[in-house]
């Protein structure tokens, strides 16, 4: 069995753990010999903020205590020397990496990959990262799940006017860009102003859904949902009035936590749990991933017609009450479905 070299090892504080970590990891065990568990290692491939926003003390500690190892995955080594690895965790872009793990793939049947980067791709490019979402054209006794009308603009802002008459599309537009690495938005409120914009990007038509937003957290077949602060509603007297272009950085400068907010019920009632984990399921198995949120209002006036307005890979789950648990529950249930 291979070692992994100790400087890559995250111990209880994110310090390294030297020779100790690395005799567990020859052995393959963990904890005292009367209560020694089959040590899971998890090789990860993240960027210096992921890491330190996701790999945080507490879901470190509490992943050794469960027998969970997270190891950096050395990106200047081949992936094949290092390990071995149960799990791959990973969230990196560009086409040399992807062909890396698909390769790893291939060769490493038994390691679980989270996730295949085919599959990440196609919620990085907005133009499709919707589809399956509209396919599914959700609609049960608990409510309709759709998406906002949307149009790709690829090039030329000078026919954005005519494009979006075309579509049938109304202000005011969300403009997103196309690559959905980009976390800024913009919100147009008149035609003259959509000409300012730059693409390659995505307009979706803006539904007033109260100011207040539902980020539906997935974690293997785990569905956790927290609530946001929006945009705000834009009144037909507002729009008449309003012109020009707002930016706006991260969508997370907007979306601050509402979790202690005294909101109107019809605004803040959360979506019924049984449409949530429907829709988590049929999109785990219809966008071949495990891990992902996805950005979900209510339109304002209804109580039942919702719309998801983005998808995020790998999203930020260290903002995600009880991550802790709900993710090494999670990478354990891995195990077992070996």
């Amino acid at each position: 069995m291979k070692m992994v070299r100790s400087e890559n090892v995250v111990g209880y504080e994110g310090e390294v753990e030297v020779e100790e970590e690395e005799k567990e990891m020859e052995m393959g065990m963990v904890g005292s010999p009367q209560q020694q568990m089959k040590l899971v290692v998890v090789g990860y491939a993240l960027t210096s903020k992921k890491t330190k926003s996701f790999l945080q003390p507490k879901l470190v500690g509490l992943a050794r205590n469960k027998g969970i190892l997270f190891v950096a995955i050395d990106q200047s080594r081949p992936l094949s020397d290092q390990g071995p690895f149960d799990i791959v965790l990973h969230k990196l872009s560009g086409s040399k990496w992807s062909r890396i793990l698909e390769d790893y793939r291939q060769t490493h049947p038994h390691v679980a990959v989270l996730d295949p980067p085919d599959a990440i791709q196609q919620v990085y490019n907005r133009q499709y990262m919707l589809e399956d979402v509209a396919d599914l054209n959700l609609s049960d006794s608990y409510g309709t799940v759709g998406v906002p009308k949307q149009l790709v603009i690829e090039n030329d802002p000078s026919s954005i006017s005519d494009a979006v008459n075309k579509a049938g599309l109304t202000l005011p537009l969300v403009a997103k860009p196309l690559v959905a690495k980009s976390h800024e938005l913009s919100l147009a409120y008149d035609m003259l102003s959509l000409q300012k914009l730059e693409p390659p990007l995505v307009l979706q038509e803006f539904i007033n859904h109260g100011g207040v937003l539902f980020k539906v957290f997935i974690v293997g077949e785990a569905v956790k949902v927290v609530r946001r602060f929006s945009l705000p509603d834009v009144s037909k007297r507002e729009l008449s009035k309003s012109a020009g272009v707002f930016h706006f950085p991260r969508v997370s400068c907007v979306a601050a936590s509402a979790e202690e907010a005294d909101l109107d019920p019809c605004v803040g009632e959360l979506p019924p749990r049984p449409l949530l984990e429907r829709l988590a399921r049929e999109l785990r198995r219809r966008l071949g991933l495990r891990l992902f949120n996805l950005d979900i209002i209510r339109e304002h006036g209804t109580k039942d017609r919702y719309y998801v307005i983005d998808i995020n890979y790998f999203p930020g789950y260290g903002k995600m009450p009880e991550y802790e648990h709900i993710f090494t529950d999670f990478l354990l249930s891995l195990m077992k479905q070996k």
